[in-house]
């Protein structure tokens, strides 16, 4: 059986055509990785997801992929800090349509944009990133067509006990004072949301004057950015 990729037999397998492809040319791994890991198949055998992770990971390492990932150190070269949402159509966008390259920026993430507490793990990362990893700038970032936008917090509920999380657990944490649908919901506008989040990290007692916060929304499917609030503004008034 021959290989269409490197134009030469399977080696018993496709880790042996993999194998035979990288020292053919010189390591140039991109083509034939997604052919071989995307099947999650090492060895003729279906592997989990981490599995397959951790196996491609060897290979990562090995040819030194890495290196064209490597910056000149931990803190971000155009010193900015962004918190946007975890949206899986984000993972380059949101970076690559402000011209933001590997290194540049500082990226937080979460269901929504949305910053739900003064003293969060968010709020904390957004203080970290401008005290001890010289971010000068902070961008929010919302987009359309976000799944937490009117989010229905019965539906994840109900998802929940699908799931085999019981009625009584959802009763005590209600009885505990938390309340899930309140805790759950997402928001309405997204643009009333960035401004939100603008709004709380600008006031922030611990967020020093000087620093602009800008709120911005994307378009995941062509990555067109409308500017919600200028932070510069905000530094004028």
């Amino acid at each position: 059986m021959c290989c269409n990729v490197c134009n030469t037999s399977f080696l018993g397998n496709e880790l042996g055509c993999f194998l035979k492809f990288t020292q053919k040319y010189k390591y140039s791994i991109i083509k034939h990785r997604l052919n071989l890991f995307n099947k999650e198949i090492v060895k003729g055998v279906a592997m989990k997801l981490l599995d397959s992770m951790l196996e491609y990971n060897k290979y990562f390492v090995k040819f030194e992929e890495y290196q064209k990932y490597k910056t000149e150190d931990k803190y971000p070269a155009k010193r900015v800090v962004m918190f946007t949402c975890m949206d899986t159509r984000l993972v380059d966008l949101a970076t690559k349509s402000l011209n933001l390259a590997q290194g540049d920026v500082k990226v937080v993430k979460n269901a929504g944009a949305i910053l739900t507490h003064p003293f969060g793990s968010v709020m904390r990362s957004l203080i970290m990133a401008v005290y001890m990893l010289k971010a000068d700038e902070i961008i929010v970032m919302g987009h359309h067509d976000c799944g937490m936008q009117s989010i229905d917090p019965n539906l994840i509920l109900d998802k929940m006990k699908e799931r085999g999380i019981s009625e009584e657990t959802l009763d005590v944490l209600q009885y505990s004072g938390i309340d899930l649908n309140k805790w759950l919901h997402g928001f309405d506008d997204v643009n009333e949301s960035v401004a939100h989040d603008v709004n709380m990290i600008t006031k922030h007692p611990l967020i020093p004057k000087d620093v602009p916060v800008h709120g911005l929304v994307i378009n995941p499917e062509n990555g067109k950015v409308d500017l919600v609030v200028n932070g510069y503004d905000n530094l004028r008034k």
